[in-house]
């Protein structure tokens, strides 16, 4: 398991990801007819649904359309399935383009859910927190240290909290995300601390190794923390709460976007699943798919067509080799037979030619010895 944020992969630049939670039954239909609309408003392009094969009930929704006239964008969204505590359920969105994302594109998050809708989609999927609001923190010590480590350690989202120096009025109760590029509005939580919090903030936020100013703000590292970050850097001194925009904070906001962001567990698999899983192709990308394929096949053929072949000649190798292995075999034996008196049909052969050969040196032998003996009693004789 990856143990810091250089162990982990990170987002390309021309990736856009978060995760959220749905409340309400089938968030599939919403999902549908929002796609619809788009592609026949032209929107889009074109969208698909299939199932996700993952988990029962699970929806896999696959949709493509043009940025700035012709930069291409492929974005699949994700529904588990499964219901979570007050029938949530959570969502998964990547969305990838053909060049660096630009913060002032749409978002993808408002390509698939309609921004108004009866049910809410707009939620981080760590907590359940609104993506597009203010969301006060706990009043209970132990809910509000137990929060932020969560959020901390599972959220996606860039995590905002903001200390109120006295209570707002109105315009001060007026959301971060209005203020935010469209790429950023779904991909930040904003979260309020009272003016009476601030010490029980500052003690929960000690167990992440960081702290908010009275009447400031600080943003959260994220587990595993983004490439470069420095707690100093992302915690902002003053944030007047007047309906004046507080040019600081976002400024912090979008240099913490810009840093190299280590890819939790989950939005690796979804980031993989974009690329290597995805079903959308325009006729142009069927058409050379299938030319990949025959091209594959073909290669694959020829392989097996050059396996057949050497196949073939190793076989002819191999008969050939215990053909000269039995000749061997069979000269072997028939030495062996014919040093051990075994008559082997070569060693009886081989006898028929000697006995033949002796059988005519015989008489010649005789001749010899009766010459011999003559010579033999001549001696005699003399004496």
């Amino acid at each position: 398991m990856p143990k810091s944020s250089t162990d982990r992969p990170t987002a390309p630049e021309t990736v856009w990801l978060t995760a959220g939670t749905h409340t309400g039954p089938a968030p599939q239909a919403a999902l549908r007819e929002h796609l619809r609309e788009l592609k026949n408003s032209e929107r889009i392009q074109d969208f698909l649904e299939t199932e996700n094969t993952s988990t029962p009930d699970g929806h896999v929704f696959e949709a493509r359309w043009l940025v700035d006239d012709d930069i291409t964008v492929r974005a699949r969204l994700v529904t588990d399935g499964r219901e979570h505590v007050d029938t949530e359920r959570r969502w998964t969105l990547v969305a990838e383009a053909e060049r660096p994302w630009d913060l002032s594109w749409p978002s993808p998050a408002t390509m698939f859910w309609p921004e108004k809708s009866d049910f809410s989609w707009d939620r981080d999927a760590a907590a359940g927190l609104r993506l597009q609001d203010i969301n006060p923190l706990p009043k209970e010590d132990a809910a509000l240290r137990r929060l932020l480590k969560d959020i901390a350690r599972h959220s996606w989202s860039i995590n905002v909290v903001v200390h109120e120096a006295m209570t707002p009025d109105h315009e001060g109760r007026l959301p971060l995300s209005r203020l935010l590029p469209p790429g950023l509005r779904h991909r930040v939580v904003e979260h309020r601390a009272t003016p009476e919090q601030f010490h029980a903030v500052n003690w929960a936020l000690g167990d992440l190794g960081t702290s908010v100013p009275r009447g400031g703000a600080v943003i959260l590292s994220g587990t595993p923390a983004r490439i470069g970050y420095d707690e100093q850097d992302f915690r902002v001194r003053s944030v007047f709460l007047d309906g004046s925009e507080p040019t600081e904070l976002l400024d912090s906001i979008l240099r913490f976007a810009a840093l190299p962001r280590p890819l939790p567990d989950d939005a690796v698999a979804a980031l993989t699943a974009l690329r290597e899983e995805w079903r959308l192709l325009t006729m142009e990308e069927e058409l050379a798919h299938a030319r990949a394929m025959a091209a594959s096949y073909a290669e694959a053929l020829d392989a097996m067509t050059k396996s057949r072949d050497l196949y073939r000649e190793a076989t002819e190798l191999a008969h050939a080799a215990l053909a000269d292995m039995a000749e061997y075999r069979d000269a072997a034996s028939a030495v062996r037979a014919a040093r051990g008196g075994v008559k082997h049909p070569l060693t009886k052969s081989l006898q028929r030619v000697t006995d033949s050969l002796l059988s005519r040196r015989v008489p010649r032998g005789d001749a010899l010895q009766e010459a011999r003996a003559s010579e033999e009693r001549a001696r005699e004789s003399a004496g």
